[in-house]
């Protein structure tokens, strides 16, 4: 908590309104729109390597929070004071960072894989000041932010394992996706057994739910698009990938948002709203670009 409590000294509205803004790039919005960018538009291969780190990673960490339930700094220490700009996003557990995890993983993942080093050195730089950005503005301890960064890293290494820079194979794909859809499996049962035990409160078993169902949408996606779909990230020009990404971003919009005014209140469907935003970005769009986007060779 010293750590804490020294950066807190130090702060003052302009470096409050900076480390708001970097503590941005690891809201899950931002790294959602980047991965479809990447995928649709640059390079799949890259996106999927970020994909499942992301996911996988982010399921461990949603687990981690509901086993452990350790609250805020400020909750434990109400000397401690938060910056305010950032408890509208400080929601949920403290342990581990759900930021530090999704920018280190976007970022992380992309370092490792893009081999220009002004690039590569930007994104191990945003890795570095997001962490320091929960710190300063005081919604996690030194903890929660390392061990965040242990569990990227791990899940960067088997993605980089698992992905790596082979053509992809029907029966590799099927266990890669079975396994990773299996392990999200177990951690819905794991939050749904605690919610209804009454051990943790709906909103908690909620994100643990929607990281799984975005875990299964993205695992069966990965397989079916790599398999069978196989579509190209090239465009006629600039404008048209524009315009790709820009109808591709309001379909996961509709879904993600919209979805919440079909679907029935409860954790359920929050794990299929999840799920199948996944399946559209991996399988439904892609089908999309297929067809209306295309190059033609």
């Amino acid at each position: 908590m010293e750590t804490l409590r020294v950066l807190e000294s130090i702060r003052s509205p302009i470096l409050d309104a900076v480390f708001s803004v970097i503590t941005s790039l690891g809201e899950e919005t931002v790294v959602m729109v980047a991965i479809c960018a990447i995928f649709w538009c640059v390079n799949k291969r890259i996106a999927y390597g970020v994909g499942v780190a992301f996911f996988f990673s982010g399921m461990i960490i949603q687990g981690m929070k509901i086993c452990f339930r350790i609250d805020r700094p400020w909750i434990v220490d109400p000397t401690l004071k938060p910056a305010p700009s950032a408890l509208k996003t400080a929601t949920g557990y403290s342990f581990p960072s759900g930021h530090t995890q999704s920018a280190a993983t976007l970022f992380g993942s992309l370092g490792m894989q893009i081999r220009q080093k002004p690039i590569k050195a930007l994104c191990f730089a945003a890795v570095i000041l997001v962490a320091f950005s929960r710190l300063y503005l005081g919604v996690h301890t030194p903890l929660d932010v390392a061990v965040a960064l242990l569990i990227s890293f791990f899940a960067i290494m088997l993605e980089i394992k698992i992905v790596g820079d082979g053509l992809p194979g029907k029966k590799r794909e099927l266990t890669i996706s079975v396994i990773m859809a299996l392990f999200a499996a177990i951690v819905a049962a794991i939050a749904a057994v605690m919610y209804l035990s009454g051990t943790i409160e709906r909103g908690y078993a909620a994100d643990c739910l929607k990281a799984a169902g975005g875990g299964i949408g993205f695992a069966a996606g990965m397989f079916v698009e790599r398999i069978y779909i196989d579509f190209s990230e090239k465009a006629k020009n600039i404008l048209w990938q524009a315009i790709k990404l820009a109808v591709g971003l309001a379909g996961t919009l509709a879904i993600k948002e919209g979805l919440k005014l079909v679907l029935w209140e409860g954790l359920a469907s929050d794990m299929i709203r999840y799920f199948l935003m996944t399946t559209w970005v991996t399988v439904f769009f892609p089908l999309i670009i297929k067809r209306f986007f295309a190059v033609k060779e």
